[in-house]
């Protein structure tokens, strides 16, 4: 049993992955600010505080639980907030990445894992679907900040031995992913197509992105713990799909009789990109498990549930 400390594990992502991690029989304990995140996904066996990355606090928690390793996932992940508030993505994206390094090493964390971005890191890829070698070309602040925080966690690896593991992710949907917010299409449509409502599809629906479903993701992240030691790790599936493809996946599910609203793409967006998964595979043994439309179906029943 190892102990982890989980930032964002009350988020969609970081509370599949804490249940992963307690399903493998680790102690976790679970930093969030509860902005995006919810109460009601915290695990029960975890322990949990109502913290900030940013915050001079994490030293305590840091005192306390004595974590062996660090998994970060906290973030600000709206690619539209990035270009209009880049100080403010800057200042969670880096300085609160910053802050855990600090602590990590002060407290000879054994590993650091970082949830990175392959779904934006690459910007629009010369060739698809992008692997590791493909050069970072960032189009929005989000994904430059998310670059710059690898660049420090490499740089802190160089300086203090941190070891590290960077897991670059898709686009991530499954349970729990709001269909409220301003990130993540698949349950902003699903949100939507559940009202009776016309979703929008930027870009004309034909941007191709690379949808993995939350539970493989959460499976990549326990593999990494031991293995992928200081490597940059795609966790993707190498296929793209249109939004265009996903409405017409969704309405089949959802017996859906409306069409979409087609609109220009979004500052900040790039048109398609999709990422390798053959490192993963080589390196963690990982590979997507869940096809599309199961994955859809279970964040359809999910996000029916939870509809008033």
């Amino acid at each position: 049993m190892s102990k982890i400390l989980v930032t964002g594990g009350a988020g969609f992502i970081g509370s599949h992955v804490v249940d992963a991690y307690v399903a493998a029989g680790h102690s976790v304990a679970v930093v969030d600010n509860l902005i995006t995140g919810a109460r009601a996904n915290l695990n029960p066996a975890a322990r949990f505080y109502e913290v900030d990355v940013r915050s001079p606090g994490l030293a305590h928690i840091f005192a306390e639980e004595k974590p062996e390793y660090v998994n970060h996932l906290a973030a600000q992940i709206d690619v539209r907030r990035s270009v209009t508030e880049p100080l403010f993505d800057a200042e969670v994206n880096i300085l609160g990445g910053i802050n855990l390094l600090e602590l990590s090493v002060k407290h000879e964390v054994k590993k650091f894992l970082f949830a990175s971005t392959g779904g934006a890191i690459y910007g629009e890829p010369a060739e698809l679907p992008a692997s590791e070698l493909c050069p970072p070309n960032p189009k929005c602040h989000y994904a430059a900040s998310k670059l710059a925080f690898e660049h420090y966690l490499r740089l802190y690896h160089a300086l203090y031995e941190l070891p590290y593991t960077i897991l670059r992710f898709p686009n991530v949907y499954g349970p729990r992913q709001s269909p409220e917010g301003e990130a993540g299409v698949c349950s902003i449509l699903i949100g939507l197509m559940l009202r009776d409502r016309p979703p929008t599809l930027y870009g004309y629906g034909t941007p191709l992105r690379d949808y993995v479903y939350v539970g493989d993701i959460a499976r990549g992240n326990v593999l990494a713990l031991d293995q992928g030691e200081n490597e940059t790790i795609n966790l993707g599936s190498g296929k793209g799909t249109s939004v265009q493809e996903l409405f017409d996946t969704l309405r089949r599910i959802m017996d859906f009789a409306g069409e979409p609203r087609l609109e220009p793409i979004r500052p900040g967006e790039v048109q398609s990109t999709y990422i390798t998964g053959d490192l993963a595979e080589e390196l963690l043994g990982w590979r997507p498990e869940v096809d599309l439309e199961t994955g859809l179906r279970n964040t359809v029943a999910h996000i029916r549930g939870t509809l008033p």
